[in-house]
């Protein structure tokens, strides 16, 4: 298809808490990247990074930052930020430049040495900013907000704690058999029952960390592959950026209220199933042709929403397919088998990047004792502050 670019490199550096500077990270996981694609540093026409505001003006010009720790050589330089999203846009602004062009190979790079503890805003007074608001006017941290999504489950279909822990056992033995997930050690439900409550009903456990990390990928052109050797390369086929639509009736991170729909009736597909679904139609595939899918679980019980915002059942049905076993490593349609975000903790601008390089080492048959049998489509889906929302669908 015309919107194909190639993956032929994926790298990482281990999530964990390191304390060395971002640049580290993301250097090494570009030349670990550079490596598996067997291109040398000075072949990359375009660098696109991921922004982390944590990184003081490094962090703000990514793309310059890695091209400079890299070697200067004149490649074309991209910095994206979108909170969460960062990753996702970052490969789409690659995907872009080379179905355009304006460039053959393209590295994007993403990482992060990120701060203890839960993230907060940027510092300084701003009044017109949602997300300085929820923390001053409301002292709403982001599991607050995880808390609200969770009882909200509870209350309209019944979910249960023991539910959301089990989200934890699953992905906690996913993550048990990746080197590069900072937890590798499976848990017991009665485990995550015992940890901290952080926000009820959600404990510590439920909870994914805040880490350093840090992940990368070689784009290239179709042309370019199959010059290079590569006749059967692992494609990136579709990079969604879709944005909400009015009105927004239920609650989501950073805004504090919602829109009316008195008037205007609510939109036939909610924001984070539209993220999926727009990805979907650009690709030419549905739920049904997906071999597994790597989602944005901050919290066990928002991996649920996922299920249902991906196609994968109907609204209420996600803790049955659980419960069934069809989301674990196995199972009919794994979700996270890499270990999610729950085995590797939050480095804002790696985790979507990481997520590409999952379905890239699933598609080659690369994942060892996590590899989803016949895996040839997956998809992955997260979103960012202020209604940025991605998913991008990878294909063999």
């Amino acid at each position: 298809m015309p919107g194909d670019v190639a993956v032929l490199g994926a790298g990482m550096h281990p999530w964990g808490k390191w304390g060395r500077s971002f640049v580290e990270y993301g250097t090494k996981a570009a030349r670990e990247a550079l490596a598996d694609a067997g291109l040398d540093w000075r072949a990359v026409q375009s660098v696109v990074g991921a922004d982390t505001v944590r990184g003081g003006y490094p962090g703000y010009v990514a793309g310059a930052t890695f091209a400079k720790a890299l070697g200067w050589q004149g490649a074309r330089v991209t910095s994206v930020y979108a909170a969460c999203a960062s990753g996702a846009q970052a490969i789409g602004a690659a995907r872009a430049q080379i179905l355009s062009g304006m460039a053959e190979v393209a590295l994007v790079v993403g990482a992060d040495a990120a701060p203890k503890g839960f993230f907060t805003p940027a510092g300084g007074d701003r009044p017109d900013d949602p997300d300085w608001l929820r923390f001053r006017v409301l002292g709403a941290t982001n599991p607050a907000y995880f808390g609200l999504y969770a009882r909200r489950r509870m209350a309209l279909y019944g979910e249960t704690t023991d539910d959301f822990a089990q989200v934890k056992v699953k992905n906690a033995a996913a993550g048990a058999a990746n080197p590069y997930a900072r937890y590798r050690k499976r848990v017991t439900a009665r485990e995550v029952a015992a940890s901290a409550v952080v926000c009820d009903p959600l404990r510590l456990l439920d909870i994914c960390a805040t880490s350093d990390g840090a992940a990368a990928l070689v784009l290239t052109s179709m042309d370019y592959a199959r010059r290079h050797g590569v006749t059967d390369p692992v494609r990136i086929r579709a990079v969604s950026t879709a944005t909400p639509r009015y009105p927004r009736t239920v609650l989501d991170l950073p805004d504090i209220a919602t829109d009316s729909a008195a008037a205007v009736p609510e939109p036939e597909t909610g924001f984070r199933a539209s993220i999926a679904h727009t990805a979907y139609e650009e690709a030419g595939i549905g739920p049904g042709d997906l071999s597994l899918a790597e989602v944005y679980d901050l919290s066990t019980a928002l991996e649920l929403e996922w299920y249902e915002d991906l196609g994968l059942c109907g609204a209420g049905e996600a803790a049955k397919l659980l419960r069934d076993g069809a989301t674990a490593l196995g199972g009919r349609l794994p979700v996270n088998a890499s270990g999610g975000l729950a085995s590797f903790g939050e480095a804002v601008p790696a985790q979507a990047i990481a997520q590409v390089c999952e379905l890239t080492w699933q598609l080659r048959g690369q994942a060892g004792a996590r590899q989803v049998a016949d895996a040839r489509v997956g998809v992955s889906a997260n979103q960012g502050l202020f209604g940025h929302g991605s998913a991008v669908v990878a294909v063999r």
